[in-house]
Formats: C-alpha cells, sequence, structure tokens
C-alpha cells in the first residue's frame, strides 16, 4: 500500500478512536473525524463506506493483530503458552488506549462479542478433555472458559491495567494448571 494512503488511513483511525474515547460511537459523524483526522469528507469515505465500516476495519485489524500476537510462532492456531499469554498482554499494554475505548464505550458492543468469539476459537482446540474433565461437555467448559478469560482481560485493559503484564500472565497460568483446563505442555 502506498506510504500516503496509509498515513491517511491511520489519521483517519487516530481520529475516530480519539473521537469514540470522548463520545458514543452513535454521536460520531463523518465530518468530525474528518476535521480531526485533518482531511475533507470525501477523502473518509474514498476509505470507507461509513462509519459503521471504519469501526468494522479499526476492530478486525486488532483483533487479527491480537490473534497474532497469542499465537506461537510454531503454530498459528495455538492460544495459551506462557509465551504466548506473554506476548498478547504486551500487545495489550501497548494498545491500551485502543482496547480500553473499544471496551468502555457503551456504543459498540461488537467488539467484545467479536473479542469473546475469537477466545472462543482460540480455545476450542486448546481444552484437556481428560482427567478431571472426561466427564464435562466440551462446549459448556470452552464458553466458561473464553467468559472467565475475556472478563479478566476485559477487567485489567478497563482498570487502567493495575498490573504488569508479566504478573497477568503468571496469574493465567496458575489458574489454568489449577483447573486442568488446557493440556499441561502447552502451560
Amino acid at each position: 500500500m502506498d506510504r500516503r494512503i496509509q498515513k491517511t488511513k491511520d489519521a483517519i483511525t487516530e481520529a475516530f478512536v480519539g473521537l469514540m474515547a470522548e463520545k458514543d460511537f452513535e454521536q460520531i459523524t463523518i465530518n468530525e473525524i474528518a476535521d480531526r483526522a485533518n482531511v475533507n469528507r470525501g477523502t473518509v469515505y474514498l476509505h470507507y463506506v461509513d462509519k459503521y465500516d471504519l469501526l468494522d476495519q479499526c476492530i478486525e485489524t486488532h483483533l487479527n493483530q491480537l490473534f497474532q500476537s497469542c499465537s506461537p510462532a510454531e503454530d498459528t492456531t495455538g492460544f495459551s503458552s506462557k509465551t504466548s499469554l506473554l506476548h498478547t498482554f504486551e500487545y495489550l499494554e501497548q494498545n491500551a488506549f485502543f482496547y480500553s475505548t473499544m471496551l468502555k464505550n457503551k456504543g459498540i458492543p461488537a467488539f467484545r462479542n467479536r473479542l469473546m468469539a475469537m477466545a472462543l476459537h482460540g480455545l476450542r482446540e486448546q481444552i484437556d478433555m481428560s482427567g478431571i474433565n472426561q466427564n464435562m461437555n466440551q462446549e459448556v467448559l470452552v464458553q466458561f472458559l473464553a467468559s472467565a478469560v475475556v472478563g479478566v482481560l476485559e477487567w485489567w485493559i478497563t482498570h487502567s491495567m493495575p498490573y504488569p503484564a508479566t504478573d497477568m500472565v503468571e496469574q493465567f497460568k496458575l489458574l489454568l494448571e489449577r483447573f486442568q483446563i488446557v493440556r499441561k505442555e502447552l502451560v
């Protein structure tokens, strides 16, 4: 992609996220986004159909980057190795403003829903159904764990990340080990 185009799209995205930190999504207009990004309204429409398309593309980009950060290098479907968890929390720290804004803005529940879907997908293959989990329904266990993971991430992000990434990874690791939820070689 041409660097000028990328620079323009970055300015639009930054303006958009900045506005979402100040007001509800539904109150934001394309004119405000264009003014804040210092571009013409037509330039916004050149890259995005409307503000909903802009929101979708922002969410898609950041969740893809989040998924890539939590996938181990040797296997792009993994989720719960200690290194992967650390990369995930570090990525969230580096992009705290975006994730905090998305989770705090009441006008965009779609973000949390997509985050949950990503967690469900990533965890489905990781659940160890032997041993203590052998009599459990896998789908119920996956839903439980994904809700817990997303809930803790949401709490950590919306409370200004009160603990460092390394501490959060240790807590996740201890919880996963304690409840023997995932295969031992992954933790």
